[in-house]
Order: structure tokens, then C-alpha cells, then sequence
């Protein structure tokens, strides 16, 4: 075998294959991998080779975030930027900074705040006010399902006492029913559709931004969950295409239509156009996302029973599914004909219960194919569905960050759950008992990218360190998982989602050189560290992409 042109060497290798088998070399030719062993693959060093000393730190296959927004996540690092702050004042300080310094710009746009920094988890455009004076402000939280917007945005989209809350969201409101400054789900539709539209090369620099970031935590390739007009931001679909077409996408893409919850089954004949255009180089749109319900914070999860109030007490509210469980067993039985793969986001166990239900609808028509469904978040599961996902072959979609106590999880949904639900949440150990796919993303920018915080999160159920919001016991600790089945889910897990798993998510021979190196073996130190893991070197098909400064 001649020289090969890379060889990692010297350090414990996670192959993330059937068996796990170890290796401490691996020899890489043309962007792929050519051998994988010990010190019999140092025979393959040559003159021109590169050789990466490991030193005892570990080589993973590239993560791979099942469930991501990179094209938002940038735009919001490029507009006024709330995910470095935690407190109302902070969030303040922050937006009147970004006021003073844009002068020009005719909206106040950006994002990241977090609920359980105001009461309620609902910020008033009073208080919005005060930094933005007469130009529009609209916020989105950090979750993506509201959003903060100031008393000009309000005047501006027409919206006062006597605006009804869309079928898919709602306004908050002061005690004589008028907008209080929080839109929730469709309600954000109201403010903005007015927004000015990103220009294109400001949206492939928000690509890039996005991408860089990534790249720095060892992400390789991902699934960019909303590829459509949505939120705040426009469709990233031609980002992607134009950093593809020109070499500047090094990440390996698959994105995710949006299904246009308003719409029905007539637009199944534009997203089947829309596959076929958004397609070239490592991008390629063959999945489809449903949005099936929102988020437990704001009460718009769907439930199979009612939120409870303050009190305890059940009221009449069971949260919404946006899609009608009967247009959803007509729609995924026809996408799933046409080849394409559906991403559904569930929150609540009815969101979750209709997902499986339809994936069952489509299996019973079209027998079983291999798009690989997906659910993501999965927060609260009914016992009963945890076998039906091994039973249907859909995968679970963790986004284990989640899985812990913090302010917006004990203040905004333990107490409108009960203890019984409460129990319920990211049920990863029983989802893994059970013989499910396990899948794993970080839904950023919603929460961070960093696939070691999550993986942490998975194997302790408390916060990584850095990520601590309180001094808190283990979420649910029953439902942990082991740190190889955590590493496995972010990299082979997430590939087979994908449908990359021939080619990406293992460390194989034949396999492209999608790595990551790590500034430790995460195995061989204490658990509660293993958030502590940095990613040193990041390489896309032998390329480095990413290298710290100090690695």
C-alpha cells in the first residue's frame, strides 16, 4: 500500500462500529480512510505524510447534529445576539448596546433570550421600550416558538385589543386584552411578515458563520431542521446552494422542508420541486419537516391530558396540535411514497403519539421503506409509545441538553405537568432498552452546538460544567444512557438518520475522514468532566477544518 497522506496515531480511537472495536491509528488517502488499526498502520508514514500525534487523546468520527438551524443561528451571532446573557437586565443592556451601534438599521432583529428570566417566561413591550425607542423590535426566544417584540412592531402590524389569536398561537395580553409585548407560535406571523428580507450574501454569511461554529465542536455535517420561510429569517435553501456550488460548504448537509402547517396536502407537488432544486454538492433537501406541536413552557405542547394550573389543578387546556391527526395520516403516507424521510418535532405525548401514528398509517399503506422517520425532542413520552419506536423503526431525535433541572424547567413546566408526566421526560433509557435508533442534535440556536454538553447531559441527566444554571440533583437519573451509546447516537446514529451512514459516522476503512479530535479520552476520567471536553481538530474528508489554537 503506498504512503498515506494522513495519519492520526498515538491515542485512543472510538470507531463508533457494531462492536466498538479499538484502534489507536488511523491512516487517511484522498479524503477517505485506507486503514484503521495500532501501530502496524504507522507503517504507512512517508515523507509528505501528516501525521497528527494524538498523545492520548481521543479520535471520533465527526459528530453529526440530527437536528439544527446553522443559516439562523449565524444570522442571530450577525444581528443583536441574547444567548450569552441570562437575566432581564442583561438582555436590556445588551439590546440597547446593539440600538446605539446600528443606528440605521430600520428593525431591531436578533434573538436568545430565555424565558425564565421574566415572570411568566412573557416580557412586555413596555419594558422593550426603554432601549428601543420608535423602532421596531422583534425578538425571538431561544426556543424559537416566541417571540418579544416592543409597543413599535405592535402599531406597525395593526394589532391591538381586538386581534384574534391565530388558530396556531396566541397573543399575550394585559388585563384589558391588549398585546402585552410576547407573541407565542403563529402568533409571530402577525409581526413578522413585515420584516425586511435578508439580502442572499448576507445569508451565506450567515452560513459560514454558522458553519465555523460548528466545525469548532467537532460537527461535520448535520440536518438543518427548517429549510422554508420561517420565524424571523428567510429560507436558507439558497444559501446552501450557492456555498455548495462554490466549494465553501464543507460540512455534509441534508435539509429538511418545511411543511407548511397553514397549507395541506396540495403542496406535496411544490416540495417534491423544491427536492429537486435544492440539491448540489455535500447539500441535498430530502427530508421533510412537521412542526406537529409547540412548546410546554407556553403551554402549546399537545397533550394527551390538560396542563395543570398553578395550583395543581387540571384546566382545559391540552396545548395544540398544529397538524390534524387525519391530515397528518393522509400527508405522511404520501411523503413517504414519494421518497421522502419525515422530521416531526413533538413535544408532548399526544404530538408524539399522532407522529407514530401516522408513521404506522404510511407503513400499513406503503409497507416499510427506508426513509428513516424521526422524531425529534421527544420530551414527554407515554410508556406506552416508548416500544412502538423500535416497533415502526422511527428513530428517536434527542436533544439530550434538555434533560435536566434548570429555572425554565422548574419554574415553566414541572408545576403544569405533575409529577406523573414529569417523569415521563426524555425517556432516552427506556427509548435505548427498548431497542430504539437513537439520534442526537442540539436544536441550536436554540441551545449550544456543543455535542460534549449534550453527551454529558445524556449520561449524568445534570448540566454540564459551564452550562449549570442552580445547584440541582439528576433529572430522572433511570433514564441516563452510557457515554459510548451517547458518542454513537451523535455520530453513527445521526449519520444513519441522514442516510450517510455508508460513507460517514463510523471511523472505517473506506469511509470519508470525517473526524474530530478531542483534547482528552473522555472514557478515562470521572463522568461528571465529561462535559469539560474540547474539540481540538476538526477534518472534513482528511481536510482540516477547525483547529484550536492551542492544539
Amino acid at each position: 500500500m503506498p504512503y498515506a497522506d494522513l495519519v492520526f496515531t498515538g491515542g485512543p480511537v472510538f470507531t463508533a462500529n457494531t462492536v466498538r472495536s479499538r484502534a489507536t491509528s488511523v491512516a487517511v488517502t484522498g479524503g477517505r480512510i485506507v486503514a484503521v488499526g495500532g501501530d502496524d498502520v504507522r507503517e504507512l508514514i512517508g515523507p509528505s505524510t501528516e501525521v497528527v500525534d494524538l498523545a492520548g487523546r481521543m479520535l471520533l468520527p465527526g459528530f453529526q447534529d440530527a437536528h439544527v438551524h446553522p443559516v439562523w443561528g449565524g444570522l442571530d451571532m450577525l444581528r443583536c445576539d441574547l444567548s450569552a446573557y441570562d437575566t432581564a437586565d442583561g438582555y436590556l443592556d445588551a439590546i440597547g448596546r446593539h440600538a446605539q451601534e446600528h443606528p440605521d438599521d430600520e428593525w431591531i432583529l436578533g434573538g436568545g433570550w430565555g424565558m425564565s428570566a421574566f415572570p411568566g417566561g412573557t416580557p412586555t413591550a413596555s419594558l422593550l421600550d426603554t432601549v428601543t425607542g420608535e423602532r421596531p423590535a422583534f425578538l425571538p426566544n431561544r426556543d424559537g416558538h416566541g417571540a418579544w417584540v416592543n409597543s413599535a412592531a405592535l402599531r406597525l402590524a395593526g394589532l391591538d385589543r381586538d386581534t384574534p389569536d391565530p388558530a396556531d398561537g396566541r397573543i399575550e395580553r394585559d388585563a384589558d386584552g391588549s398585546p402585552s409585548g410576547t407573541l407565542h407560535e403563529g402568533a409571530m406571523t402577525l409581526v413578522n411578515r413585515l420584516l425586511p428580507a435578508e439580502p442572499a450574501e448576507r445569508m451565506v454569511d450567515a452560513l459560514l458563520t454558522g458553519q465555523r461554529h460548528l466545525h469548532s465542536f467537532g460537527v461535520t455535517g448535520w440536518q438543518d431542521a427548517i429549510v422554508g420561510s420561517y420565524g424571523d429569517a428567510g429560507d436558507p435553501g439558497p444559501a446552501y446552494l450557492a456555498a455548495a456550488a462554490d466549494g465553501r460548504l464543507t460540512a455534509r448537509v441534508v435539509g429538511a422542508l418545511w411543511w407548511d402547517r397553514t397549507a395541506g396536502l396540495e403542496q406535496i407537488p411544490f416540495l417534491l420541486e423544491r427536492r429537486e432544486q435544492y440539491r448540489g454538492g455535500r447539500f441535498a433537501a430530502t427530508s421533510i419537516k412537521i412542526m406537529q406541536d409547540g412548546v410546554a413552557e407556553n403551554f402549546t405542547g399537545s397533550m394527551l391530558e390538560p396542563y395543570l394550573d398553578g395550583h395543581g389543578h387540571p384546566t382545559d387546556n391540552s396545548g395544540i396540535s398544529f397538524v390534524a391527526p387525519e391530515v397528518l395520516d393522509e400527508a405522511v403516507p404520501l411523503l413517504d411514497a414519494a421518497g421522502f424521510q419525515v422530521h416531526f418535532h413533538a413535544i408532548g405525548d399526544r404530538a408524539v403519539r399522532e407522529c407514530l401514528d401516522a408513521v404506522e398509517h404510511a407503513i400499513a399503506r406503503n409497507g416499510r421503506r427506508d426513509n428513516r422517520h424521526h422524531i425529534a425532542h421527544i420530551q414527554v413520552v407515554h410508556p406506552e409509545d416508548i416500544a412502538r419506536f423500535r416497533a415502526l423503526g422511527v428513530a428517536a431525535n434527542m436533544q439530550s441538553l434538555w434533560a435536566t433541572y434548570e429555572p425554565q424547567m422548574v419554574e415553566l413546566t414541572l408545576p403544569f405537568f405533575g409529577s406523573e408526566r414529569s417523569a415521563w421526560q426524555y425517556p432516552f433509557g427506556d427509548l435505548m432498552r427498548a431497542g430504539a435508533v437513537l439520534a442526537a442534535g442540539s436544536d441550536w440556536s436554540v441551545s449550544t452546538p456543543d455535542p460534549m454538553a449534550a453527551i454529558h447531559t445524556a449520561v449524568n441527566r445534570k448540566a454540564a460544567p459551564g452550562y449549570e444554571e442552580g445547584e440541582y440533583d439528576a433529572f430522572y437519573p433511570e433514564q441516563a444512557i452510557d457515554l459510548a451509546t451517547s458518542l454513537t447516537a451523535y455520530t453513527a446514529g445521526s449519520a444513519w438518520v441522514n442516510h450517510l451512514d455508508d460513507v460517514t459516522g463510523t471511523v472505517e476503512v473506506g469511509k470519508y475522514a470525517d473526524l474530530a479530535v478531542l483534547d482528552r479520552d473522555p472514557f478515562a476520567g470521572p463522568a461528571d468532566q465529561i462535559g469539560a471536553t474540547r474539540v481540538l481538530q476538526t477534518f472534513v474528508e482528511g481536510e482540516r477544518v477547525y483547529a484550536a489554537s492551542d492544539s
